[in-house]
């Protein structure tokens, strides 16, 4: 009898166990990808302009693999054009737009059917309110046609966030950081703030594989 529970209990924690995975925030030498999408401000109606994938340092995303830590900022243009600044860019130039930077890490086919949770911790956030930023995880469909996700202010302090990924082939799952705000000058960032993250030096993703379960397992064998 005493065996047969055993033998349960190992069934119940593998199924409960098995299709969990878990990543953290890696330092710069990870598969990093950068997306700006950019509306119009709130007061020409918010409209949605464009989207497109731009160099990670074009985001003001700065990592510091020295110290374990990653830097987020305000967004700037070195264009002057009145698209991107009222009255055109210069110190203290006003933007003209908002932008939302995705900074975040891709994979595909690797955790469909799995329950995937983000671990890390905000070290600081000093955003002011013309800022936000955020923490999320992604499920795409295949042809990035529709998602599901689970998306956190990044408060300071420690995170952790999960998401059902869907199963089936082809899903794109994502999961990083994201700035939102208007546009700053390039020299004027500083007055708005930053969010620090901490990194690890080496790629920490681990699929979890119920260590009590294959204890239980070794117990039930030598019994």
């Amino acid at each position: 009898m005493r065996r047969q529970l055993m033998a349960i209990a190992v069934v119940l924690f593998a199924a409960s166990s098995v299709n969990a995975a878990l990543v953290n925030v890696q330092d710069s030498t990870a598969p990093w990808n950068a997306y700006m999408n950019v509306f119009e401000l709130p007061a020409n109606g918010g409209a949605f302009i464009f989207g497109s994938p731009w160099g990670i340092a074009d985001l003001n995303t700065t990592f510091d693999d020295a110290n374990n830590k990653l830097t987020l900022s305000p967004n700037t243009i070195g264009d002057p054009d009145p698209f991107w600044y009222q009255g055109g860019g210069m110190p203290g130039a006003a933007g003209n737009k908002i932008m939302e930077a995705n900074l975040y890490i891709e994979e595909t086919d690797v955790y469909n059917g799995d329950t995937l949770t983000f671990e890390g911790t905000v070290l600081s956030n000093t955003y002011t309110q013309a800022h936000e930023a955020f923490i999320f995880i992604r499920d795409f469909a295949p042809d990035y046609s529709s998602f599901n996700e689970t998306i956190i202010p990044a408060t300071a302090g420690p995170f952790s966030i999960s998401l059902a990924i869907a199963p089936g082939a082809g899903r794109h799952v994502q999961y990083g950081f994201q700035s939102i705000g208007e546009n700053v000058w390039v020299t004027d960032t500083a007055p708005f703030g930053n969010v620090m993250i901490g990194t690890v030096p080496e790629p920490a993703t681990l699929a979890l594989i119920g260590f009590g379960g294959l204890a239980l397992i070794r117990r039930r064998r030598a019994a």
